[in-house]
């Protein structure tokens, strides 16, 4: 069944080809009539008429573009709407052919369907990028010096040159296009037993670290815990208030609180944490460091 239905569109093609090849081509006072019978007057007729006049380009452009891995029969449809937004555009004014103008739209249409199909990950999101995509393989065939046709390290340098981009966007794109994209659930190993995501890196903490970090965190808070017991009442609270509160309050919302003044609240906190300095001392440098950085624990 699959075998029939791809010789049935392969005919369809041809004799869409075919049928193509034999429209005639506009002059140029007749095409700039057209479309402004269609801009102007939404004559589908002369619509019909001016994309079947130039729908040779697009089989052109598509037959260009066929060593990117899709379908003929899919660059072409996409670039007949690249033709259909030309006509839809273009303007009698500019004094440009038609022809001209629409093989910009055509050309950007098919690439553009390219770029999305191609890949599972956006490998050309710039212009320059889209440059080296389209450009890499014809610039490798000319220059490459490497063994089977391979870019080597100078060969990389005149390629990056000669296309404006970075050495280490044509490593990239070159090994994009050297292989197909492999999901990271496939399996590998002699049973299959093993998923390329499973070779991946893991940039996060380890248990060991995550271990030590909570260790370290509850010794911390013990630290300070026994460092607020070295002081009065007023003070701790100065303190608690100041930098162990989700919401610290400022010298003057605690100088209210209390019914003084903000640098009188500001001489308490002062002399706390001096006695918080002394009592923290004796645990080494890392305790101090807790000082350092507001109290946070």
């Amino acid at each position: 069944m699959a075998a029939f239905a791809s010789q049935a569109i392969e005919q369809g093609n041809r004799r869409y080809a075919s049928r193509v090849m034999k429209a005639p081509i506009l002059e140029r006072e007749e095409e700039f009539e057209l479309a402004r019978l269609w801009r102007e007057e939404e004559d589908e007729a002369a619509l019909h008429k001016l994309i079947e006049a130039y729908a040779r380009y697009v089989l052109k452009m598509a037959w260009k573009f066929r060593g990117y891995g899709l379908p003929v029969g899919d660059l072409v449809q996409e670039g007949n709407i690249g033709l259909m937004e030309a006509a839809q555009r273009f303007e009698t004014t500019h004094n440009a052919r038609f022809s001209t103008y629409a093989s910009w739209w055509i050309m950007a249409a098919i690439q553009d369907y390219i770029l999305r199909n191609t890949s599972i990950v956006r490998v050309a999101t710039t212009p320059a990028q889209r440059r080296l995509f389209f450009n890499l393989r014809k610039v490798r065939a000319q220059i490459a010096t490497g063994v089977d046709g391979e870019l080597t390290d100078a060969d990389r340098e005149l390629v990056a040159d000669r296309l404006q981009v970075k050495i280490k966007d044509v490593m990239r794109m070159e090994a994009h296009l050297g292989g197909p994209d492999n999901s990271l659930n496939a399996s590998y190993g002699e049973d299959d037993d093993f998923e390329f995501q499973d070779a991946l890196p893991d940039d996060g903490p380890n248990p060991e670290d995550i271990t030590a970090s909570h260790h370290d965190g509850r010794v911390r808070s013990g630290w300070v815990e026994d460092a607020l017991e070295t002081l009065n009442e007023r003070e701790r609270e100065i303190i608690v208030q100041r930098f162990l509160s989700e919401e610290k309050n400022t010298l003057s919302d605690i100088g209210e609180s209390f019914g003084v003044s903000k640098e009188r609240i500001r001489q308490i906190e002062a002399k706390a944490l001096d006695k918080l300095k002394v009592a923290m001392a004796v645990h080494g440098d890392d305790a101090k460091a807790i000082l350092d950085n507001d109290l946070v624990v």
